[in-house]
């Protein structure tokens, strides 16, 4: 397959998300100065991509039904979830484990609400999704950043340095899996040791999924449901958001298979009022479907491209260096070897370039000297990205 070469419509497709209340598009001037006329917007997670046509007829039939009131039972929803994770990630999971909550940052706020108190703390494996720290923040819990190492060119957990950093305060872990920003697809020795430290320390861990279906050939997902030991202290996070650029309908699942802990969590859903998004929930079922899954297959081909395309760009520039992505559609770019100060790099990616991307310091300790930059978009927008980085560090060719 050439990368040059358009080869599937469905996501060569420019799509114009101008002037929609598109986040992505039309907030990149207020935050980072790059106008929506000449900017490329490669920050915010979601994609540049229509979802597949079965989600778009579930929504066509839902209008022309054109009676919009309370959704009924979840019970064919919660099936969908089943046949997707047990044929997907051979993960065996009954309907009454199955929270909905209102997307994953909600169900985040959720697990730290039901499951901690004001000053407990809460670890992340830095850098990693911003969000995490957001909401551990405003919860008034404390943020425990456990650092992540890089060897051969990855981020790897180290258990001994986490050790021997705990307090006994701890109470919580939010594992992101496949990891954000770093694009890692935790194997199975790394998980079970992830179990065991979290047993030794007797914390909740919270296993953030959401990009379990976007992983790159070559690399396999293990949810953390499959490890041996965990169970009683496992909260699982999954969606269809990220998966098929959903993100909008805000609906995401929370996991429970500990009657113990589910119980607690059934509590303060109740005790919150929260119920179901019709929408969200007539998406997601349409989603995961045969027809979604080829969909799903179709994207993770397209998205590999993307990252052999940006990837040989950006390495080619010296001073940067793309961390190798074994899932998610986002790009890790170190410029650390530039010897620029982050000040300099962001003015010449958002002046000179005109690309919106996330500042890696967002991402907590680890990230200072890297930038996030989202490939889920068309192909034709990648190479122009890499053109204009190419430019924008020529003077260090």
């Amino acid at each position: 397959m050439s990368l040059d070469t358009p080869h599937d419509t469905r996501f060569d497709t420019l799509i114009d998300r101008r002037g929609t209340d598109c986040c992505k598009w039309d907030s990149m001037q207020q935050t980072y100065g790059v106008s929506a006329d000449q900017g490329l917007a490669m920050w915010v997670a979601d994609m540049d991509f229509r979802p597949p046509e079965c989600v778009q007829l579930a929504l066509k039939g839902m209008l022309d039904h054109g009676v919009y009131g309370y959704y009924g039972s979840e019970d064919s929803y919660r099936e969908t979830i089943q046949w997707w994770m047990k044929e997907r990630h051979g993960w065996r999971v009954e309907k009454n484990w199955i929270f909905n909550t209102h997307g994953l940052v909600n169900g985040t706020g959720l697990c730290i609400d039901a499951f901690t108190d004001p000053g407990d703390g809460v670890i992340l494996f830095t850098p990693v999704y911003h969000a995490f720290a957001r909401v551990i923040d405003a919860a008034e819990r404390k943020i425990v950043e456990c650092p992540l190492v890089q060897m051969d060119g990855q981020y790897q957990m180290d258990f001994d340095a986490y050790d021997a950093q705990m307090t006994g305060a701890e109470k919580m872990i939010i594992l992101c899996s496949p990891h954000n920003p770093g694009g890692r697809v935790w194997t199975r020795e790394e998980l079970q040791q992830l179990t065991d430290f979290a047993r030794r320390h007797d914390l909740i861990l919270v296993s953030d999924e959401i990009h379990h279906d976007l992983v790159m050939p070559g690399h396999s997902h293990i949810p953390a449901a499959l490890i041996d030991g965990i169970t009683d202290r496992l909260i699982m996070m999954t969606a269809t958001s990220k998966t098929f650029n959903l993100a909008g309908h805000h609906t995401g699942n929370v996991i429970i298979e500990d009657p113990d802990l589910r119980a607690i969590f059934s509590r303060r859903m109740s005790a919150l009022g929260l119920s179901a998004n019709s929408f969200g929930l007539v998406m997601a079922k349409a989603a995961y479907s045969p027809e979604g899954a080829a969909w799903v297959d179709d994207l993770t081909e397209y998205l590999d491209g993307n990252r052999r395309l940006f990837d040989t760009a950006v390495n080619a520039i010296p001073g940067l260096s793309s961390m190798n992505l074994e899932s998610t559609y986002l790009a890790w770019v170190d410029f650390k070897d530039t010897g620029m100060e982050t000040g300099e790099i962001a003015r010449r990616v958002q002046e000179d370039a005109q690309i919106a991307a996330n500042h890696g310091s967002s991402f907590g300790t680890g990230g200072e000297s890297f930038m996030r930059f989202n490939l889920g978009t068309p192909r034709s927008r990648v190479k122009e990205a890499c053109e204009r980085l190419a430019t924008a560090f020529g003077d260090l060719q």
